[in-house]
């Protein structure tokens, strides 16, 4: 004959929400932190075109002999200091197209850190102004 004590079924999974609760936060923290050093890698691409963008449209508007500086002043100009810091800005002209390479870190975690040891590439072109 069988004599064990029936307990109740609510009192067997006493606990059972907070160990699962806390075998799951670390993945879950895992997954938030991948998750935000995703958003800034995208974040480093967007501005890498912008910053091209800008650098290529204040090259074409100047004299050819000062577009290397005024390509890398507004290359640089709408950065702020956590991509600035890193960056690098080219402008070339060839054929009549003024070209902008930006090159951005991407920062780990937090802007202004450490970085990873690769660049986000920003390119952009446009069709040198003539002047009269």
């Amino acid at each position: 004959m069988n004599m064990r004590a029936v307990v109740p079924a609510r009192a067997r999974d006493r606990g059972q929400v907070t160990i699962e609760f806390l075998g799951m936060t670390p993945t879950i923290l895992v997954t938030l932190v991948v998750l935000w050093q995703l958003v800034l890698v995208g974040y480093t691409f967007v501005l890498a075109g912008n910053a091209a963008d800008e650098a290529v449209r204040a090259g074409t508007a100047v004299a050819p002999g000062a577009r290397p500086g005024a390509c890398r002043t507004a290359g640089l100009d709408k950065l702020s200091q956590a991509w600035a810091g890193g960056a690098t800005v080219n402008c070339t002209t060839s054929g009549g197209l003024v070209t902008a390479d930006v090159g951005l870190r991407v920062p780990l975690l937090f802007p202004g850190t450490l970085s990873f040891p690769f660049e986000v590439k920003g390119h952009a072109g446009a069709v040198e102004e003539e002047t009269d």
